[in-house]
């Protein structure tokens, strides 16, 4: 079986609010779940201590156990500190501007500097 820790939605329309659960990686994203291990509010401020709440015992339990974080949970776990920081990923080479784009911000780039 095999395990991740993952968020699953609640909330109203409009209004995110997301649970941060332990599930089989076959059950749906808002379907059934093992344990609740933490909670995280999308619209509290990056400061605000409730934005992220993680039961820290369980979660290196579940870690420990050998349960998998999602990105995002990997980076709320990263910044508690119970596993490193996962690495940035690189952007998409599709989003980086076209060859005609380069060229223009070149060439503004020298003239500015000129």
């Amino acid at each position: 079986m095999a395990v991740k820790i993952r968020l699953a939605r609640a909330g109203a329309k409009k209004k995110p609010f997301y649970r941060i659960v332990v599930t089989d990686s076959r059950n749906p994203r808002d379907g059934r779940f093992i344990e609740k291990v933490g909670t995280y509010d999308p619209f509290l401020p990056n400061d605000n201590p409730q934005r992220v709440c993680l039961n820290e015992e369980r979660v290196k339990y579940w870690l420990s156990v050998g349960a998998l974080p999602t990105d995002r949970v990997a980076l709320f776990l990263g910044r508690a500190g119970y596993i490193p920081m996962p690495e940035r990923r690189e952007t998409p080479q599709k989003s980086t501007p076209k060859k005609k784009a380069q060229e223009r911000m070149k060439e503004a780039a020298e003239a500015a500097s000129a």
